[in-house]
């Protein structure tokens, strides 16, 4: 099967790299144009685009999607399928150029958290399970027929570091399976059920801000959804504080408030409190609560 690739970050390297060292061919990698970041302007190159750069894969960085020479030169690869892993949206002129079928992988269990951002969300509402999907592209995002669902247990420890490195690789495995089904013909799409859909919507500055009104569970799928980036956080004698880590505590404080000993660091909640594990105060590297509090006071802040 000759396979077209789609991807920018990090999470598409697992699968780009099953397909290669798979017995299908990569014709081609498409992804994002270079940056240019830092205070030199330093011009960065995405994960994906390095690897094709290892492996000598004809690489592709279209700067519009509908440009009409991307697109000839998407059609002269004749490509089989089009394989799209964290990528942008496709419009039909894209999508629709291969012999078989365009399909991507998602990080949720479909029709639940649709959107940019499902691995933080699920994480953010107190999920005990996710997973990938694969499904076949139509114009509306998220909502095409599936190809097929692989299901993992979200624990306690998971963070979207963590999560987001458990689904990149079991998502290389389901991505290689859904080729292999479409070179053999033998599936069936399965319909997604918006009545069950939810949203994943892309994760903004104010989504980290924390309401220490809110209960501790919440508070704690907060953290966790947001680390180790970009982190949730909340302020201090107008110093930004980020929280990457903590415990549901039984001690009983109100909500916001903060109580330190010398090795420990707990702040109230609406209900039950956090015990403070690891936290960053702006300007400065992040660090345990312990190591914290021996050069800061809240009290003194």
């Amino acid at each position: 099967m000759k396979i077209i690739f789609m991807g920018t970050p990090d999470f598409a390297i697992p699968s780009l790299e099953k397909l290669f060292n798979s017995r299908h061919t990569i014709s081609a990698v498409v992804t994002s144009p270079d940056k240019e970041r830092g205070r030199g302007q330093k011009v960065s190159f995405t994960p994906v685009k390095e690897f094709a750069l290892k492996k000598n894969l004809p690489l592709l960085q279209p700067k519009k999607l509908k440009d009409q020479n991307f697109i000839e030169e998407l059609k002269s690869f004749d490509a089989d399928i089009f394989v799209v892993v964290a990528f942008k949206i496709l419009p039909p002129e894209v999508f629709t150029l291969p012999s078989k079928i365009s399909f991507n992988l998602h990080a949720s269990l479909l029709p639940k958290y649709r959107g940019a951002a499902p691995i933080q969300w699920a994480l953010i509402k107190g999920e005990t399970e996710t997973g990938v999907t694969t499904f076949a592209l139509e114009e509306k995002v998220d909502t095409g027929n599936i190809f097929l669902q692989k299901k993992t247990k979200i624990n306690e420890e998971d963070n979207f570091g963590s999560l987001h490195d458990k689904l990149s690789l079991l998502g290389a495995d389901a991505v290689l399976e859904t080729v292999d089904l479409i070179e053999s013909g033998n599936f069936l799409l399965k319909p997604q059920n918006s009545n069950e859909a939810t949203p994943a919507p892309k994760i903004t500055r104010e989504t980290g801000l924390i309401n220490w009104d809110d209960n501790a569970r919440d508070i704690h799928n907060l953290i966790r959804g947001l680390s180790p980036n970009p982190g949730a956080y909340f302020y201090h004698a107008g110093v930004q504080i980020k929280i990457y880590k903590t415990e549901i505590s039984d001690l009983k404080l109100k909500p916001g408030e903060i109580k330190q000993t010398k090795t420990e660091l707990f702040i109230g909640c609406n209900y039950k409190s956090l015990k403070i594990l690891e936290l960053q105060k702006e300007g400065k590297k992040k660090m345990s609560a312990e190591n914290f509090i021996r050069g800061f006071n809240f009290t003194e802040m």
